[in-house]
């Protein structure tokens, strides 16, 4: 039975439940405050990898998900690229989420930065966000799906209006469901011409900050910065010069590529991401919120878990 819904937030969570919902036959709406090219997701580097996001038995379960159904989009025109990685290690570890992905190996000695003596390699998937974002919305609004603009005070505008509502409104989730775990934890990357590099770099492991590399089709995205708490969306140019240093030092080739520009988002981060069904009143409230620095990687299973509590 088709059931009358809104999605809160127009982001990569919000957008992916509501295709599902879609497809399940449902008429939904989303409201949002903000759309791409303004959200917090447009900002992310948006390789499959999950970071700074738990519980870790449902983290892996709903990143497999989500890495089966984007190998089943995997298509350059919906920003979608197949790309090898490696994570860089200090000693031998074995991610629970990376063993059983295709190409899954340590890495060889040749592979390895120098400093570096361990490596995990795996294949995993870049979403150019420029691109997936605008083309997960028009697959939405193609299916009757309507957009709003409307910044809401609080969860009750939208259950007056709604059979049924989901909340995927991020950090957002601070005043409308009064969630005071939310944590902002600010990152800046760096933007620049891509000189050939098809490999994703991971360093999650050599002091207080993430280290990637991040090749798109024709840009490179460095990372980053984990600044707890900071919600300044400026960028610092400190930050910049250290970022594209510390890849440099991943990447020679980086050397002489010319920076396109720097980008500051804010990981809407909680101790354990929120996908659950509440009641308001007579509506039911699924929450799928608080996905921290892995909102791509966990999209599509997060969706999928949420949209099946509405049968619930």
């Amino acid at each position: 039975m088709a059931v009358d819904i809104i999605v809160i937030g127009c982001g990569v969570a919000g957008l992916s439940c509501a295709r599902l919902l879609q497809e399940q036959g449902h008429r939904v709406r989303i409201w949002a405050a903000t759309q791409s090219p303004r959200t917090t997701s447009d900002v992310a580097a948006a390789f499959w990898y999950p970071y700074r996001v738990y519980p870790e038995e449902r983290v892996a379960r709903w990143a497999r998900d989500s890495f089966a159904a984007f190998a089943r989009i995997k298509d350059v025109d919906a920003g979608v690229l197949t790309r090898s990685a490696i994570e860089l290690l200090h000693e031998p570890a074995e991610r629970s989420w990376s063993a059983a992905l295709p190409g899954a190996r340590p890495a060889r000695a040749d592979e390895l930065p120098e400093g570096f003596a361990h490596g995990q390699v795996f294949d995993s998937y870049v979403i150019e966000t420029p691109r997936y974002l605008p083309w997960l919305r028009r697959r939405f609004l193609e299916a009757e799906g309507t957009i709003e603009v409307r910044a809401l005070a609080g969860l009750a505008e939208a259950t007056d209006h709604a059979e049924v509502v989901f909340h995927c409104a991020g950090l957002g989730a601070r005043e409308l469901a009064g969630d005071g775990s939310m944590l902002p934890v600010r990152g800046q990357l760096v933007r620049v011409r891509n000189p050939g590099i098809d490999r994703v770099i991971i360093d999650e492991h050599s002091g207080g900050a993430i280290t990637y590399v991040v090749p798109r089709s024709e840009d490179v995205i460095l990372g980053g910065t984990t600044d707890e708490g900071e919600e300044l969306l400026d960028s610092d140019r400190a930050a910049t010069e250290a970022i594209v240093a510390r890849c440099l030092a991943l990447e020679p080739r980086l050397r002489d590529a010319p920076i396109l520009g720097t980008q500051v988002g804010l990981r809407p981060c909680r101790p354990e991401v929120r996908v659950e069904r509440e009641m308001h009143g007579d509506t039911p409230v699924i929450h799928n919120y608080g996905h921290g620095g892995a909102g791509i990687t966990l999209s599509w299973g997060c969706a999928v878990e949420a949209v099946g509590l509405l049968r619930a």
